[in-house]
């Protein structure tokens, strides 16, 4: 296939698409529920450094195939290398309607809320329709009513997010490129700020002394440790999520085979360091049962109350961080997820227009129109709140295929010069595919309902690849 895309991302901007990919809202919240779980603040932070070590074996052996097929698509290409069209075709489907939109839909809803709730202390907030019509449900299952007039104000608000940046990235990379640089680079300034001032202010001498307790569970039902350790961990990889957004660029990276595999590997790090940093910053301000306190709370984040228990405005810079990571967060899957789409179009396998280009502004833009309007739909719907819960579950199954493909390559490619190879190979790559089988087994076990409905989500895919490849012929 070839790429009428433009070559224009240096090396920091592709580490900088690698960060402001993973840091969103996970890492402000996610220490709560992570609490919850293992009553252990040592536990917690085992729990974020065990699964960015994971991440970055993922990362790792993403970057060797990255370094060998450097097309626009990312893991949809390196698919159709390892197992051919239709599991590659089942990736991309997935990213489509659960992993990348429903990521931007979610991320750029808290954003909406989140500014509600800053206008909200000030008795500004956004407009709601009457309650009447907000608790209209239109559709109601188990685990999900579909109430469109719910948070309508806030749902307006993420749409509209999701528009201006949608039309940014229509006119052009480089400007999707300045917004990550510059608000990527302010949220790391940020986090570091936040651990500076923790460490200087926390009262809390026991970090990593508190000691794990003998009942273990949760919401009264008994779980095992592991099992908890792996929820844990299941909140650590929300956090984690995107750090493969890079190669779905690699039409307008430069020297991509180069760039793409230290823009994973250094961008990963960074996150990783950053993570275990900050977390237990947080614990220097507030023992386990802080967090696990906080965790039993609506509409209450993490480290905007324990930035307010040391800094009259820690929870207002909080807050104001929590608005750059997610416009970031969002900018960044809105800018690179297109270009799946864009690569599935032109192999006869979506909508045919996708796969033009803009003869102006150089970018995919009827795929970016065509995204923007399924996010609108998830977001009025709510239904992207149901969709991230299983993201993490249907994500690991596609990486831990890609890791086993790094195996299914050097067999399949043995002469092709690789610019990176995965550190220690084959055990990264066996290591991670097997985490990924476990993860994503004691998922089914413990959630089977989501799981499943993500499985057929996905599954759903064959008929649509059938008609689409049928048509193409």
């Amino acid at each position: 296939m070839s790429s009428h895309l433009k070559q224009q991302l240096g090396v920091f901007s592709a580490v900088m698409v690698v960060i402001s990919a993973m840091i969103g809202s996970g890492v402000f919240k996610k220490i709560a529920p992570m609490s919850e779980y293992l009553h252990s603040s040592g536990w917690v932070l085992m729990a974020w450094a065990v699964a960015g070590l994971i991440t970055l074996m993922g990362s790792l052996s993403n970057a060797e195939v990255a370094g060998i097929i450097a097309k626009p698509g990312g893991q949809y290409v390196y698919f159709q290398e390892m197992y051919g069209k239709v599991f590659a075709f089942l990736f991309g489907w997935a990213s489509f309607s659960v992993i990348q939109t429903a990521t931007a839909s979610a991320v750029a809803y808290i954003f909406a809320e989140s500014l509600n709730n800053i206008l909200a202390t000030y008795h500004c907030a956004l407009p709601d329709l009457p309650e009447n019509i907000s608790k209209i449900i239109l559709f109601h299952t188990k685990d999900f009513d579909l109430m469109p007039f719910s948070n309508f104000g806030v749902k307006v608000l993420a749409c509209g997010l999701v528009l201006f940046l949608s039309a940014i990235n229509y006119r052009g990379i480089q400007y999707g490129e300045k917004i990550g640089n510059i608000l990527g680079g302010t949220v790391v300034f940020g986090i570091l700020f936040v651990v500076v001032l923790s460490f200087i202010a926390g009262t809390n001498p026991s970090v990593l002394t508190e000691s794990f307790p003998p009942q273990n569970t949760i919401n009264g039902e008994s779980k095992s440790f592991i099992s908890l350790f792996f929820m844990a961990m299941m909140a650590a990889f929300w956090a984690y999520e995107g750090w493969n957004n890079v190669g779905f660029l690699a039409g307008e990276i430069k020297n991509p085979k180069k760039n793409i595999p230290l823009a994973l590997t250094f961008g990963t790090l960074i996150v990783i360091t950053l993570y275990l940093t900050v977390n237990t910053a947080f614990f220097k301000i507030g023992n386990i049962s802080f967090y696990e306190t906080i965790s039993g709370k609506t509409n209450t984040i993490a480290a905007v109350e324990a930035m307010n228990a040391i800094w009259v405005y820690g929870g207002l810079f909080i807050s104001l961080l929590i608005l750059v990571s997610t416009f970031n967060s969002t900018n960044n899957s809105l800018m690179s997820a297109p270009r799946i789409y864009y690569a599935m179009a032109n192999d006869g396998l979506f909508i045919k227009s996708a796969g033009e280009v803009h003869s102006k502004f150089k970018t995919p833009h009827k795929a970016i129109i065509m995204q923007m309007f399924w996010c609108f739909m998830l977001i009025i719907s709510g239904s992207f709140d149901m969709l991230t819960e299983m993201l993490v579950f249907v994500a690991f199954i596609f990486y831990g295929c890609g890791a086993f493909g790094v195996i299914i390559l050097r067999r399949k490619l043995p002469l092709t010069e690789r610019p990176f190879k995965v550190p220690l190979y084959p055990v990264l790559p066996i290591i991670f595919t097997l985490f990924s089988f476990i993860l994503v087994t004691n998922t089914l076990c413990e959630s089977p309902g989501k799981s499943f409905f993500g499985l057929g989500l996905v599954l759903l895919g064959l008929p649509i690849y059938w008609f689409l490849n049928k048509k193409s012929q």
